[in-house]
C-alpha cells in the first residue's frame, strides 16, 4: 500500500526560529510553506506580524500570507478550510507542505478539526458585550477562565469576538469547549504528519524576543502603525494583535516610547510561554532544544523529514 504524502509541521513559540527552519526544509526538500500565524494573514501589516521577507519569499513558495484585508476577519475553521486545500495543492504538485506558525488553535483546527458547536445567540453576545463595558475589557477573559481554564490559556486576554465564542459555545452546551473540541472533529486525512517542535531555553528565547522587538520599533513600526490607523481606523482587527495594540496606545498618547518598548518584549515573553503550554499537549511533537536557525537543530530536522520520506 502506498504511503501517505508526508506534511511537516514547524511549531514553538515566538521568536524560537520557524521560519528560518522553513525555509531551510523547504530548499532542501522542494516544499512549499503555509502560514499559521492569524495575524500574518493580513495584508499591509508587515512589521509587527515579523513576515518573511522579499529575500525570504523569493526562496520557497509561500501561502496564506496577506490573504484578508486589514478590515476583515476570519474564524479558525475558515482558515482550517484555506490551508487545506493549499496543503492538497502542494501534495498533488508532489512538493512538500511546511505548515509554519504560533496560533495553536487555528493549528489546532487544521489538523484536528473543529467540533460543530452550538449556534451563535446575538442575545448573549450582545449581554456579554455589555457587561464587558461596564466591567472593563479583561471581564470576558475572567469569566471565559472560570468555565474554560484550558480555552482560557490559548485565547489573549484582549481577543473579545474568540472570548465571546468561547463562552457562548461553553454556556450554549453547558459544556466547557475544551470539552466540545475533543467530540466529533474531523480530523486532516491523507497525510503522514510530521510534528518538529523548536524549545529553546526561556533565558535565551526571552533575550531574543527582546531585541526582535528593538528591531521591529527600529524598522518603523511606529510609523507603519500610524500609516495604517490613518487608512483603516484603529478598530481594523489586527491592531488588537501584539505589538500594535501597544503602539496605538503610544499613538494615543497613552504611554511613551520607552513603555510602549517595554510593554511589546512582556507581551510576547508571555504570549511564547502561553505557545509553550499550548503545544505541549499537541500529539506526537519531535522536540529539538534550541532555535531554528541552529546549525546542528537544522541537521536534525533534515534527518527527521528524512526518516519520514
Amino acid at each position: 500500500m502506498p504511503r501517505d504524502p508526508l506534511l511537516v509541521v514547524i511549531l514553538g513559540p515566538t521568536g524560537s526560529g520557524k521560519t528560518s527552519l522553513s525555509l531551510q526544509l523547504a530548499e532542501r526538500f522542494q516544499g512549499e510553506i503555509v502560514n499559521c500565524d492569524s495575524v500574518a494573514m493580513y495584508r499591509e501589516f508587515r512589521i509587527g506580524t515579523a513576515k518573511p521577507t522579499p529575500e525570504e519569499l523569493a526562496c520557497a513558495p509561500h501561502h496564506l500570507f496577506d490573504v484578508i484585508e486589514p478590515s476583515g476577519y476570519t474564524t479558525a475553521g475558515e482558515y482550517a478550510r484555506m490551508a487545506r486545500e493549499v496543503i492538497q495543492d502542494i501534495g498533488k504538485r508532489e512538493s512538500l507542505p511546511i505548515v509554519t506558525g504560533g496560533t495553536g488553535l487555528y493549528l489546532k483546527a487544521l489538523l484536528q478539526g473543529l467540533f460543530p458547536g452550538p449556534g451563535r445567540s446575538e442575545e448573549l453576545r450582545q449581554r456579554l458585550r455589555s457587561r464587558m463595558q461596564n466591567r472593563g475589557p479583561k471581564y470576558l477573559h475572567r469569566v471565559l477562565a472560570k468555565l474554560d481554564p484550558q480555552a482560557a490559556e490559548s485565547i489573549h486576554a484582549n481577543d473579545i469576538p474568540k472570548s465571546i465564542r468561547a463562552i457562548e459555545a461553553s454556556l450554549s452546551a453547558r459544556l466547557p469547549m475544551s470539552e466540545q473540541w475533543k467530540r466529533g472533529r474531523n480530523p486532516l486525512h491523507g497525510f503522514t504528519i510530521l510534528r518538529i517542535g523548536l524549545d529553546p531555553g526561556r533565558a535565551q528565547l526571552y533575550d531574543r524576543i527582546n531585541r526582535r522587538v528593538l528591531k521591529m520599533f527600529e524598522a518603523g513600526l511606529v510609523d507603519e502603525a500610524r500609516l495604517l490607523m490613518e487608512k483603516y481606523g484603529e478598530g481594523a482587527r489586527p491592531f488588537g494583535a501584539i505589538g500594535y495594540k501597544q503602539v496605538v496606545e503610544l499613538l494615543n498618547g497613552q504611554i511613551n516610547s520607552e513603555a510602549a518598548v517595554f510593554a511589546v518584549q512582556q507581551a510576547h515573553r508571555n504570549y511564547a510561554k502561553r505557545q509553550m503550554t499550548w503545544f505541549r499537549r499537541e500529539p506526537n511533537v519531535k522536540w529539538l532544544a534550541g532555535f531554528g536557525d541552529q546549525a546542528d537543530l537544522i541537521e536534525k530536522s533534515i534527518g527527521l523529514v528524512e526518516e519520514q520520506r
